[in-house]
């Protein structure tokens, strides 16, 4: 497989990402969640993660209201170190009842959804290149099966391509979906994949 320029087809992605219009933006938003729904996810009362929509990304936020409705406690994360590529997770507003999430908590996570830049097939994810979400969860990365957290990547069909390399520091996603499809071992999970 040829060499692929992720610093290219990070900045080509991303561009397109921002270029995604506010009502095609909203309805891809609207086909992630009831994927989600359709999976049962997530389920009544779990832990979850999900993060703030910045530079076009996908926002989770119909998914997060849903969460607080089914008693979900939710959580995003926050770089704490950008040197040293920490972050921990705080409760999302308005959820006063959990507390801040940092290091080895990160176990105690039912389902994490994820951004992306890009993503291929097998669960391999690119974000912005600092690495937050492979440090944070390299845990799963000797795990022969998986179990808690889920990682669930949400992003737009445009995202997929092909095939992405995999570092040995890079922890695969369980899953992706975008408003067409689910990829992934999700996709196995939900007797999903790519919808017409």
């Amino acid at each position: 497989m040829p060499e692929i320029d992720l610093t290219n087809l990070r900045r080509r992605l991303r561009a397109a990402r921002r270029a995604v219009g506010a009502a095609e933006r909203v309805a891809a938003a609207e086909a992630v969640d009831a994927t989600l729904r359709a999976m049962g996810l997530p389920r009544p009362r779990s832990r979850i993660s999900a993060y703030l929509a910045d530079d076009g990304e996908l926002d989770p936020a119909i998914i997060v209201r849903r969460a607080l409705a089914l008693g979900c406690e939710v959580h995003m994360p926050v770089i704490i170190n950008m040197r040293r590529r920490r972050m921990r997770f705080e409760p999302w507003p308005p959820d006063p009842r959990p507390t801040a999430i940092e290091g080895d908590a990160a176990h105690w996570f039912d389902l994490v959804l994820t951004p992306l830049v890009g993503f291929d097939d097998e669960g391999n994810r690119i974000g912005r290149g600092a690495g937050f979400y492979d440090r944070h969860f390299a845990f799963l990365r000797h795990r022969s099966a998986w179990r808690r957290p889920l990682l669930l990547g949400l992003g737009f069909e445009f995202q997929r391509v092909e095939s992405l390399p995999a570092k040995p520091s890079d922890v695969p996603l369980w899953g992706i979906v975008t408003e067409r499809g689910i990829y992934g071992r999700a996709a196995a999970f939900s007797g999903g994949g790519p919808r017409p």
